[in-house]
């Protein structure tokens, strides 16, 4: 659990200065659990351009709570947290400041999000809170008051989460939780969970990631890996400590996620999906008389592919819908063969091209049209899909036919701006697995919307 906090202050002189408003929001990682937002009186004036920085005068806080009538509310609010500020050493520094003060030695582990900016976004060229919620697209009120600042910077740590593929900050947290005690039992993990659609991280007890995978039900597939009687399952079952989970809303994104991370990661049982896992391809190969002919066969780098596939039978059933949508010569794909090592079928039907009715121009050009509509090569596009709430998209950037990464924006701040969709952007690594990825889902209509620009 995070804290995530700000403060404003009267300013002054180093340790001597006040707080005059305090807003604390819990954060479980995924949303806010729970919030504390209050003026405090503290008994000493405001220097002048504090107030004209905040808003915040003498006046407003003569009412408002003194310091050691809201602090019961701000151990219950950080117990057990990691305490998490724009500038934290400063936040931090003033919270141990007025505890001290009524004789309480207040402790917690701290993350600033200046520094972890710095870290997953060194591309912008300011880290200020204010200049980065304008690159990040990130919509903002009440500048410069704690509620305003303390809600950005939650949604500003909720991007840099996204954006720490290697699990840093969460590994970190895990270690905390690992030192409070026993692993909870199985059923207690899975209780936990949502029936949402994401990656989950599974963890043994030394906070090491040791399997990662994706699904449209968090919680049903992890009840099957803990129930489950394979080997594999049999041996997360023995070494969980603890589960964490991305939700991601779209399927795309958890796929490609769940592709960048283990190949990151290298948890010890993702041991078959470090490599690729399109283990075949579609191609497109011209015969003697000229005609286009598709053929499903073993991946081979050394050769340009339309699409690929996960298995024989994935292979099969797009090659029916392909030649039955496109009206192509389901004939001319002919039978499995161990000296081209072909996996293809015939149909009977022909729309006449084995039997020259019709010109291999004619015929060529549906087989392009395909093609065409299944490679995203030199394009580029915007695929938008469900987020992880129903106020909030995510976007998946195809630029010059690489894919860059994928991002998850406000409704309330609609991409309009490919610059600021850059910037938010969780760049990933452009590979054959994240091609076909994508390919699958353009080639299935998945995604909510495409935007070509």
């Amino acid at each position: 659990m995070y804290a995530i906090l700000d403060i404003e202050t009267t300013g002054g002189q180093f340790n001597e200065e006040g707080i005059t408003e305090i807003a604390i929001y819990k954060f479980d990682g995924h949303e806010v659990v729970d919030q504390f937002i209050s003026l405090v009186n503290p008994e000493i004036p405001i220097q002048p351009f504090v107030v004209k920085l905040t808003g915040i005068n003498n006046a407003m806080l003569r009412s408002a709570p003194k310091f050691f009538e809201v602090a019961k509310r701000i151990i219950e609010m950080t117990a057990d947290c990691v305490i998490v500020a724009h500038n934290a050493s400063f936040d931090y520094r003033i919270l141990r400041t007025e505890f001290r003060r009524l004789g309480y030695d207040f402790e917690s582990q701290t993350l600033c999000t200046v520094e972890l900016s710095k870290k997953l976004l060194p591309e912008q060229p300011s880290h200020s809170l204010g200049k980065l919620v304008r690159a990040l697209g990130i919509p903002m009120a009440d500048r410069h008051r704690a509620s305003g600042d303390a809600l950005a910077t939650v949604k500003l740590f909720k991007i840099l989460l996204e954006k720490d593929l290697e699990k840093e900050i969460v590994k970190d947290f895990i270690k905390l939780e690992i030192q409070k005690g026993i692993a909870p039992k199985l059923l207690d993990i899975v209780s936990k969970l949502p029936a949402k659609t994401g990656v989950y991280y599974i963890h043994n007890e030394k906070g090491n990631l040791i399997y990662i995978g994706k699904s449209r039900n968090i919680k049903k597939r992890i009840n099957q890996h803990f129930t489950g009687i394979t080997t594999k399952c049999k041996k997360i079952q023995a070494e969980v400590f603890t589960v964490t989970y991305d939700e991601t809303g779209s399927e795309l994104v958890a796929l490609l996620k769940e592709s960048e991370e283990i190949k990151i990661n290298k948890p010890i049982y993702n041991r078959a999906q470090r490599k690729s896992i399109f283990q075949l391809a579609l191609y497109a190969e011209k015969d003697e008389k000229g005609y286009i002919n598709l053929k499903l066969q073993k991946a081979d780098g050394r050769k340009k592919e339309i699409t690929s596939f996960t298995s024989i039978q994935e292979g099969k059933n797009a090659l029916f819908r392909i030649t039955s949508h496109y009206h192509l010569c389901q004939k001319l794909t002919g039978l499995y063969s161990t000296k081209t090592n072909c996996f293809q079928y015939s149909i009977k039907e022909c729309d006449g091209a084995c039997l020259g009715a019709i010109s291999p121009e004619e015929y060529n050009t549906r087989v392009q049209e395909f093609i065409e509509k299944n490679s995203f090569e030199n394009q580029n596009m915007v695929l938008i899909d469900k987020g992880r709430s129903i106020s909030e998209r995510s976007a998946v950037l195809i630029e010059n036919g690489i894919y860059k990464g994928y991002a998850f924006y406000d409704l309330n701040y609609q991409i309009h701006n490919i610059e600021i969709l850059r910037n938010i952007i969780i760049p990933m690594q452009n590979n054959r697995d994240t091609k076909s990825i994508i390919q699958g889902h353009i080639r299935k209509n998945k995604t909510l919307k495409t935007i070509r620009f």
